[in-house]
């Protein structure tokens, strides 16, 4: 008789913590040599349901690079982490942090992106930040490239449109890995890499002037390269160290058909499988068949160069690693009532909650996720990025009540546990984000993700003091009892 037990929880040596990006927290956008960068371009949304992440043409960039202020360009300035990294980190370890999920300012180490020779005061920098979170014992699990590359690679090569960038992020994973041998071990190459399908945040290429078809060629031959670019990383990463655990990252599209009509589960499937794609060819190491027909339909034929199949199926990830959000529904229907959040375009689920931006609220969908990506993959997998965006409002006494931050992660937690206890292998989960900082999406400060909240409004006023929410010593404790204490 076959008898096998079953996880009753999270495992000792699971990986709790938070996760932020360089361009949303560091500010110090032209300290230490630092080059711009394609975040520091983005203006401020004029609303809340305006994505101006990808609103970047020749004209916007002009003006952006001509302007020496933060005013327009709140990515520039972030919550000052650079200089407050300290006590930051500090509060990070009062919480108990296992890990610290954030990424490297790759225009801090390259200015211009195409240099020979690093920037010392950047590595400098990172390395006095590795230093203070294992004085708490806290793992860096470092994105090489969140949301931003050198400007001077746009200017210069059209971004990744370009497979000249190739080499140049190449050479910038292999300092980053021989730099930090012994301080980092968790990497992953790009962050939600799917990106790169909707514009210029993710491609750092211009292609506005190009008609519907032309961009998006020129969207995935961008990613093609990036592909490439992540697969020669992970090569160099293991020969430097073969300790090194490197992961790819995605922004997972959770979907649902709106019935049970087949032309919506067909139509549900097609959403699922072009999100399926960026982790099938990182993980499994080759283009996908399904992708062929959606290729010939939509006019995209890739330049693959020989070779190029090849050093994907040598590159593949160690570890999955994705954001997990909302999750939305398909129909075969052309007009449909849209829900968005996180570049997430589907129908509205009228069993779900939705938040202050409209992003709807799946804690099972998490679950569904989970048991997926392990049954597709049989690779780890590790949460890097859940979290609620609020209008969190700071008390006359410095406190702050977030008790719809509890439920919302409580819920997401709880799932997650049933996804182990079904035999999902989950190693971490960084929580975006454990502070206040800006909005990758509007570049606003008013929606806020934190357990910490930073004293700055939208237009950068604010004496940046950090004071801790309700959420922040609810968090404490969960992680004290390693995920069993969910209570408020």
């Amino acid at each position: 008789m076959y008898k096998k037990t079953i996880p009753t929880g999270f495992p000792k040596n699971f990986l709790w913590g938070g996760a932020t990006a360089a361009n949303q927290l560091e500010g110090a956008w032209n300290v230490g040599g630092k080059g711009l960068t394609t975040a520091e371009v983005v203006k401020k949304a004029e609303n809340r349901q305006e994505f101006s992440m990808n609103a970047v043409t020749k004209e916007t960039l002009a003006t952006a690079i001509a302007d020496k202020t933060d005013k327009l360009y709140p990515k520039r300035r972030g919550i000052d982490f650079y200089h407050r990294y300290k006590e930051d980190i500090a509060l990070f370890a009062e919480m108990g942090f296992k890990a610290f999920r954030l990424s490297i300012a790759w225009a801090r180490i390259f200015p211009e992106g195409d240099e020979k020779t690093p920037n010392e005061e950047g590595l400098k920098f990172y390395d006095n930040l590795f230093d203070e979170c294992h004085k708490y014992d806290i793992e860096p699990v470092v994105t090489i490239s969140h949301y931003e590359m050198p400007l001077g690679l746009t200017l210069k090569q059209n971004g990744w449109a370009s497979r000249d960038t190739i080499e140049a992020y190449v050479r910038y994973a292999e300092v980053l890995f021989k730099r930090y041998k012994g301080k980092v071990k968790y990497w992953m190459t790009f962050n939600e890499i799917n990106a790169s399908t909707w514009g210029f945040t993710g491609t750092g290429a211009l292609d506005n002037e190009l008609s519907e078809t032309e961009a998006m060629k020129l969207r995935y031959q961008a990613l093609h390269h990036q592909f490439l670019a992540s697969a020669q990383a992970v090569k160099i990463g293991h020969q430097v160290d073969p300790n090194n655990q490197i992961g790819c990252m995605i922004a997972r599209m959770q979907t649902y058909p709106k019935t049970c009509n087949p032309a919506d589960v067909r139509a549900a499937q097609l959403q699922d499988q072009l999100n399926l794609f960026f982790t099938d060819v990182q993980v499994r190491g080759s283009y996908p068949t399904y992708m062929n027909r959606y290729f010939a339909e939509n006019n995209i034929e890739l330049d693959m160069q020989p070779g190029d199949q090849e050093l994907l199926k040598e590159g593949c990830v160690d570890y999955l690693g994705f954001s997990y959000y909302m999750s939305t529904v398909t129909s075969n229907a052309n007009q449909v009532e849209k829900a968005s959040g996180n570049f997430a375009l589907g129908e509205a689920n009228p069993y779900l909650e939705t938040s202050d931006w409209g992003w709807q609220i799946d804690p099972i969908g998490l679950r569904i996720t989970l048991n997926e990506y392990w049954d597709r993959y049989q690779v780890p997998l590790f949460i890097v990025e859940n979290g609620l965006g609020a209008l969190d409002k700071l008390e006359d006494d410095g406190t702050i009540h977030d008790p719809y931050r509890i439920d919302y992660l409580r819920k997401h937690i709880s799932q997650m546990k049933e996804a182990i206890k079904d035999g999902v292998h989950l190693i971490g989960y960084t929580m975006w984000g454990p502070i206040d900082l800006i909005s990758a999406s509007t570049s606003e400060m008013s929606k806020r993700y934190g357990f910490i909240y930073v004293d700055q409004d939208d237009e950068g006023h604010g004496s940046l003091k950090r004071y801790k929410k309700d959420s922040f010593y609810w968090y404490q404790k969960v992680i004290a009892s390693n995920g069993e204490d969910l209570t408020d």
